[in-house]
């Protein structure tokens, strides 16, 4: 039975939200293409190897990048080697056809990160980079700018690898490979399930998969890794710090030619797996952010108290016009209350599609593929899609269920990455977080304290109060 409180509540955060996102600092000149205002704030200390550099708003930068306040740390492997960086993409020394696929996805110059990294990362002889950077500053694409200027397309065996933490995102890295390589004579292949017939041979150039199927590959001699140039392992702390996912990663990276250039990038690196990171590619530069700058600013959280767990349902049912303004993404702990949330909404005529692991590859693909086109508005979604997927259309994250790590604490990392699908690139987001007793609210309260951020209530029974705090966080934010 409807709430009618609730029913209230969904009318008005989507009047708040329609309000807002109409603003001048919430609407469309915030979209890839626009024009951002140049600034002079590239100011650089240096220090024996280290180089700290304050990334401010409006760099100057154009394209689908998010240039926000954060230290950029560089630590060379060998402090006396000079350290260079470059405001243009044509510094680089790239190929023209490399550097046609770089305009033509409208990256005019490169973003605070890529000026650091590229340098380090297309140097010669090639040396091992370890990277931290926020999700929509360019990472995919210096690590992908890589791999297709190490390879030798004359010869037709595997050059460059990249391995990912889920199909969904080696998919996603292979947009970006096939857009940026498109006029360079590049051939791929996916080492993902059922992307290869039985006893097919990789001959690739550049290939991007998930650790299991790439080792298999490898183990029943599909894919020669004996010319593999650079080996890329993005989400690295995700890899690493999954049971299976880290082994198969190093049983991968155990197959590469030593003289292979290893690159590991992630928005997260917490202390122990960077630890394993460095054993894993010695003798690497680094660029990572300061650990408390690590963030999402641009996204508005809330918190709202439902009484039970069949009133979180009830709520969420209640939302639904609010999660279709733009597109939403639910998030829950498990593959059967992702399933049975998906199923009841379905039965009382609501437009929801369900993700996770479990589901075919052929269903997995379609499913992801129609909520990008936007033809699927409401995703309800396991943490296989928390990290690095980017949908420019997402403007509502909700946490069903608070993320926890295999050992059952607070997981704050994944939570940073589950909210971080809304708020791409820059723009404005919104998440809500279901807590329905004293154990749900202990864990949200965990995670806002280890992330060092503001929370703000939604209090269901008093409307007014709800207004007035949704729209006061909404105003100052839009308006720092």
């Amino acid at each position: 039975m409807s709430d009618p409180k609730v029913a209230s509540l969904t009318e008005r955060l989507g009047d708040i939200l329609s309000d807002v996102s109409q603003t001048t600092d919430w609407a469309d000149d915030d979209r890839e293409d626009a024009p951002k205002p140049a600034t002079n704030t590239d100011k650089n200390v240096k220090e024996g190897g280290k180089e700290n550099e304050k990334e401010e708003n409006g760099s100057g930068s154009q394209g689908p990048l998010h240039e926000s306040k954060y230290d950029v740390q560089v630590t060379l492997a060998d402090p006396n080697s000079p350290l260079y960086s470059v405001k243009s993409f044509d510094d680089l020394g790239l190929h023209a056809d490399l550097l046609k696929g770089i305009y033509a996805m409208k990256y005019t110059k490169p973003s605070k990160i890529q000026e650091r990294a590229l340098p380090l990362l297309l140097q010669n002889p090639p040396r091992n980079m370890i990277g931290q950077s926020q999700s929509g500053t360019g990472k995919t694409a210096a690590f992908v700018l890589t791999m297709l200027s190490r390879i030798d397309f004359s010869v037709d065996k595997p050059q460059a690898l990249a391995l990912a933490p889920s199909r969904e995102l080696a998919r996603q890295i292979m947009d970006v490979v096939q857009e940026m390589g498109k006029y360079t004579p590049v051939k791929t292949a996916f080492a993902i399930p059922d992307a290869m017939k039985r006893g097919e041979k990789v001959q690739a150039h550049l290939v991007v998969g998930t650790p299991g199927k790439t080792f298999d590959l490898i183990k029943t001699r599909a894919l020669d890794p004996s010319g593999v140039k650079v080996f890329v392992l993005d989400e690295a702390d995700n890899m690493l710090d999954q049971q299976g996912l880290g082994e198969q990663s190093i049983r991968v990276k155990n197959t590469m030619p030593k003289t292979c250039q290893l690159v590991l990038f992630s928005a997260t690196f917490p202390e122990h797996v960077r630890t394993f990171a460095v054993k894993f590619a010695p003798n690497a530069n680094e660029i990572r952010l300061k650990q408390e700058e690590l963030s999402v600013e641009s996204i508005r959280q809330f918190y709202m108290d439902c009484k039970t767990e069949e009133h979180k349902y009830e709520v969420l049912v209640e939302l639904y016009n609010l999660l279709t303004i733009g597109q939403s993404i639910i998030f829950c702990a498990k593959r059967d209350t992702a399933d049975k949330i998906a199923q009841r909404m379905t039965a009382e005529g609501h437009r929801v599609d369900s993700l996770h692991g479990k589901l075919d590859t052929a269903a997995r693909d379609r499913t992801i593929d129609e909520f990008r086109s936007g033809k699927c508005k409401v995703l309800i979604a396991t943490n296989v899609i928390a990290r690095g997927i980017d949908i420019q259309q997402v403007t509502l994250v909700i946490n069903y269920d608070m993320p926890l790590t295999q050992q059952g604490d607070p997981d704050a990392e994944t939570y940073l990455h589950r909210i971080g699908r809304t708020g791409r690139f820059g723009r404005k987001g919104v998440s809500i977080n279901f807590v329905h007793d004293d154990t749900s609210r202990r864990q949200m309260e965990s995670i806002e304290r280890a992330l060092h951020c503001h929370i703000v209530p939604v209090q269901t029974d008093d409307l007014e109060a709800m207004e007035s705090t949704i729209k006061e966080a909404l105003k100052s934010h839009a308006n720092p």
